[in-house]
């Protein structure tokens, strides 16, 4: 049998960390971020790619956020990728940039984020429960050789 991985048990407890804290970082709250674009994936080249790879994403204002595009056919697959993204923003084209408004926060959509967060931290109350059991699974077995 093997023996007990402590380190194995810290990495993926801190990998259910790094998971909640990049879910948080993905939330749109009322200020830009240039995170908030980090899911979007663009069909670019036949294939689906990440935002970030085929432009510059910046934040040049509080409620603004701009993305040059690097290659001018890509622009319009970028807008949809965007519109379609669910984050409630509708870029504006302005030759190969894209503008992209941060509207202010209502009440619906506060509530909406509260229960979005709380549903991502308890996926990782989950995650870490889970890894703490395999950890006394596997020092119980070795209690037991």
């Amino acid at each position: 049998m093997a023996e007990f991985d402590l380190d194995d048990i810290k990495r993926r407890m801190d990998g259910a960390l790094v998971a909640l804290k990049q879910e948080f970082s993905g939330l749109r709250t009322g200020r830009a971020s240039a995170a908030l674009l980090d899911s979007v994936m663009v069909e670019a080249y036949g294939a689906a790619t990440p935002l970030n790879q085929i432009g510059t994403v910046s934040v040049p204002e509080p409620r603004m956020i701009s993305v040059q595009i690097w290659d001018k056919g890509l622009v319009q697959a970028a807008d949809k990728a965007i519109r379609n993204a669910g984050l409630g923003v509708n870029p504006v084209v302005d030759g190969q940039n894209l503008r992209i408004p941060i509207p202010p926060l209502n009440e619906e959509r506060r509530t909406e984020l509260a229960k979005l967060a709380s549903r991502y931290a308890e996926q990782a109350r989950v995650a870490v429960r889970n890894v703490r059991r395999d950890g006394m699974d596997s020092l119980k077995a070795l209690e037991k050789r």
